[in-house]
């Protein structure tokens, strides 16, 4: 049973189920049949019994039967007998025992000579006369006949029912399974050449499985959309860790091959150092990615204050700010706290004020706010540096992206994207606005 197809399991359930219905169906109709047959001789062996009355009648200290009463009619036989039981008119059937006790207004079923007799009995008085019984007498047989022919008739009927339920229900589950089929037949083609873009495509539905059939076209569409996001991720990755590599072997060839003086050795040591450095914090945000796309990643979750996080890095900040002459502004209401991981949020601080004085315009500003409004908590970093293009302001959040503009500040491109998972993490949104020339607002907000 466990190995046939769904198909055939769903056929022979159905047989099953229509055979186990028409035997119930067939065993009604006999007992119906069999009380229907029953009720019929009864009634009709009453019946011969109120005739035999209506022409039973007194003469002169005996009773006259009138010539019209019959004695046998459709398999009923008909005797009177007097208040001692001896038969006075009638005939009963020979195999029959005539000596049975009489029981008025009953319906009784008495064997007799390897047979089974149905007897009627009733009692009356005859005016001048006395007690007179009469009894009708019917052969058993009849009824068994009756579900005999019920018997053989469903034993012909039912291997032709088991054979069209069997067939019926095997097209009937055929029908119903090709979607399934197409379902299999998609996802086979789809494993066997690798083409996440076919799709199942049932068209319109109400059952099951056109909703299953949807669901796993969206779920093709999720994978195809990740495949081809894991294909540039691991692209943009390889391309980004390939210049630092490069530096550091380059680097060190020099340093081994044509360094002359202790002077050189140390300036080709420093660019090497630069670039694992470098390459250190982007393989540390590429890891802190893939724990994102994992979702496996298990924060601890505490108290954080978010104020005091804040004024944390824009102290460290502030001497890159003033490097470039940026003015750094905040307005930082104190104590706002949430629940959240201290380290992750400590690094939505430090890469979104890090872009704005990285980003930011030479001589320019960089305001940073923290407040709770409307039962949210509400940060925001804001500059007046190079701003964003308008069709740019979406794929800031893509992995390794970074405007022409920024090409040359150091940086891979994945701390907004790795912003976005962290605030997303904690339940929170953010979004951008910005002007092409006149700077940027990442906005960002907690449930309070």
């Amino acid at each position: 049973m466990k190995r046939l197809s769904i198909h055939l399991k769903v056929t022979l359930w159905f047989t099953l189920l229509m055979v186990l219905l028409v035997s119930v169906v067939l065993a009604f109709l006999f007992y119906t049949g069999a009380q229907s047959a029953l009720e019929g001789t009864k009634s009709q062996m009453m019946d011969m019994v109120a005739a035999g009355w209506r022409e039973i009648d007194a003469d002169n200290g005996g009773i006259e039967i009138d010539d019209d009463l019959e004695y046998f009619k459709d398999g009923i036989y008909l005797s009177v007998y007097d208040a001692g039981g001896v038969p006075l008119y009638g005939s009963v059937p020979r195999d029959f025992d005539n000596s049975a006790v009489f029981a008025p207004g009953q319906l009784r079923t008495i064997p007799s000579m390897q047979k089974s007799w149905y007897v009627y009995d009733e009692q009356n008085t005859i005016y001048g006369y006395g007690t007179v019984w009469i009894r009708s007498v019917s052969a058993a047989n009849q009824v068994d006949s009756t579900i005999s022919t019920l018997y053989r008739l469903a034993l012909i009927v039912l291997p032709f029912f088991v054979l069209f339920a069997a067939v019926g229900g095997y097209f009937i589950t055929r029908r119903a399974f090709q979607p399934v089929r197409r379902i299999i037949q998609t996802a086979r083609e789809i494993g066997e050449g690798n083409d996440l873009s076919r799709r199942i495509a049932l068209g319109q539905g109400r059952d099951e499985v056109y909703t299953l059939a949807a669901e796993f076209d969206s779920m093709f569409a999720r994978l195809e959309k990740a495949f081809e996001r894991e294909k540039q991720f691991t692209s943009d990755a390889s391309h980004e860790l390939r210049t630092p590599t490069t530096v550091i072997i380059s680097q060190c060839e020099y340093a081994l091959e044509r360094a002359k003086t202790l002077d050189e050795a140390r300036e080709a040591l420093h660019a090497i150092l630069n670039q694992a450095e470098k390459m250190a914090v982007m393989i540390s945000q590429l890891l802190m990615l893939a724990r994102a796309d994992k979702a496996h990643g298990k924060m601890q979750f505490e108290t954080v204050n978010l104020s005091d996080l804040a004024m944390m890095v824009v102290e460290q900040q502030q001497e890159n700010a003033s490097m470039r002459h940026i003015q750094l502004e905040t307005h930082i209401a104190p104590d706002v706290e949430m629940q959240g991981d201290e380290t992750m949020l400590m690094r939505v601080w430090i890469n979104l004020i890090e872009n704005g004085v990285k980003y930011g315009r030479e001589g320019g500003w960089l305001q940073v706010t923290l407040q709770k409004k409307q039962g949210l908590i509400i940060g925001c970093v804001q500059d007046n540096g190079i701003g964003i293009a308008p069709e740019n302001l979406e794929k800031v959040w893509e992995r390794f992206w970074q405007a022409d503009s920024a090409r040359s500040a150091s940086g891979a491109g994945l701390g907004l994207s790795m912003v976005k998972w962290i605030v997303q993490a904690h339940g929170g949104n953010i979004q951008v606005e910005s002007v092409l020339g006149q700077g940027s607002a990442f906005t960002f907000s907690f449930p309070a």
